[in-house]
């Protein structure tokens, strides 16, 4: 066998790969003697089917089979050692006139190479790197909904403002009838308000579904309505009240600090304060680094230019899928994955750079640690060594899961990696300045 290689230009080439009798006839003759040996072919004995017949029944066959499997490993063991780094798989060339009788066999196969490129950390416009912050509106919020959710309800004979009022909505053109109970301060504009102001338990109110609640959301819950229907839906309902309660909020002591703290870890309304202050602050770090990590990609793939096998990838992409694309949507496929594709090259070049691995104990550990923080969130706060070796040794031993979180553990060695060599504008920020600021 002779393999041998064309370069077309520094992104394609041609692998030519030269199959003789010779790497091919023994194993193809050892399986025909084994068939031989297990045919049972009427009027013969089993072992003694002529050869002859034998491969007139399964000479082609195996044949081919065997050629292709010498051919895949063969070209994959070139393409290691002669550590081309290929982007997508090679396309076999079409042939003309090809002859599985002949002997000998040549088959050509287009690649698409990586490009050579450097990656440069010196952005002209530094990226911006938030530092989120629990501002003291934001603190009162979060008090305000702790003593909502362990307040208690308090039955009342009339309906005021911020009261949460039960009942059903009915229209029956529409099919509409159900139970529901509405926190009036969900409802949208004064006028529909004023409508459940000053109403008692078996009134019914009759309301337009147009604009009723700030959230489309809420009609779909409390009308049991389609989501697409929703938006659009612009009709009258009656709604008749069952039930009219005041929440009382929790009184901010020491029997509610200890429900959500545990015992004696916090003991006045300044170190609550200070606790949600510290847990937000926590959150609000993962979303900024999210953020960061997305704006240091978007720089990084504006800054760094280098050309791609376009025509290569696009053809490839129309024959690696289940069905095939044709050349306009193969060409779409292309321009919506090209970005990504440029980030990866870019993130293995760093990588490689800057020899940033992920070995086992590290990965191992890494799986703890996302193990403790999700034990925590239901309230097991002090996990086992033991406990947390067998439960990483379980997810461990499934590879999607190894993947999964060799990923993420990259991503994180590759933020830190920004983070010590980048040079940011950094801002500080409120959460609500932040979610404005990013996606308004």
């Amino acid at each position: 066998m002779n393999i041998t290689r064309e370069n077309i230009d520094e992104l394609n080439a041609v692998v030519k790969v030269d199959i003789a009798k010779d790497d091919y006839a023994p194993k193809v003759e050892k399986i025909l003697k084994d068939y031989r040996k297990n045919a049972n072919v009427p009027g013969f004995r089993k072992g003694h089917v002529p050869m002859g017949m034998v491969k007139k029944q399964y000479g082609q066959a195996v044949l081919v089979d065997e050629v292709n499997k010498l051919l895949q490993e063969n070209l994959n063991k070139y393409l290691t050692e002669e550590k081309l780094d290929v982007l997508g798989n090679p396309i076999p060339k079409e042939q003309e006139n090809f002859d599985w009788n002949e002997d000998n066999y040549t088959f050509e196969f287009e690649v698409g190479l990586a490009p050579e490129f450097e990656v440069s950390l010196d952005l002209e416009k530094p990226v911006t790197k938030y530092n989120i912050v629990a501002d003291d509106t934001m603190i009162d919020r979060q008090i305000e909904n702790i003593q909502k959710q362990y307040g208690k309800l308090v039955s009342k004979d009339e309906v005021e403002e911020g009261d949460i009022v039960a009942g059903t909505f009915k229209n029956e053109e529409e099919g509409i009838e159900n139970e529901t109970s509405i926190e009036l301060e969900k409802i949208k504009g004064k006028r529909n308000l004023n409508k459940f102001v000053g109403s008692k338990v078996g009134d019914t109110i009759t309301l337009k579904t147009k604009s009723l609640f700030e959230d489309d959301h809420d009609l779909i819950q409390h009308l049991k309505v389609e989501h697409d229907k929703a938006h659009d839906l612009d009709i009258e309902v009656e709604f008749t009240i069952s039930e009219i309660n005041k929440r009382e909020l929790a009184d901010l002591d020491q029997e509610l600090f200890d429900k959500l703290f545990g015992e004696g870890k916090v003991k006045t309304v300044t170190e609550l304060k200070e606790k949600i202050k510290e847990d937000a602050e926590k959150q609000f770090v993962q979303q900024s680094d999210q953020q960061l990590m997305n704006d240091v990609t978007e720089a990084l793939i504006e800054k760094t230019e280098f050309d791609l096998p376009k025509e290569f990838l696009q053809k490839w992409i129309r024959t690696v899928g289940e069905k095939p694309l044709t050349e306009e949507e193969a060409v779409e496929e292309y321009e919506n994955s090209e970005k990504g594709l440029r980030y990866q090259l870019i993130e293995g070049k760093i990588v490689k750079d800057n020899d940033i691995q992920v070995d086992f104990e590290t990965l191992k550990n890494f799986a703890k640690d996302k193990i403790k923080e999700q034990m925590a969130q239901f309230g097991q706060m002090d996990p086992s060594d033991k406990e947390l070796d067998d439960i990483a040794a379980r997810i461990l031993s499934n590879q999607d899961e190894v993947k999964r979180l060799s990923e993420q553990l990259v991503n994180e060695k590759l933020l830190n990696f920004y983070k010590e060599n980048m040079k940011f504008d950094e801002k500080e920020v409120t959460y609500d300045e932040f979610v404005k600021e990013i996606y308004e």
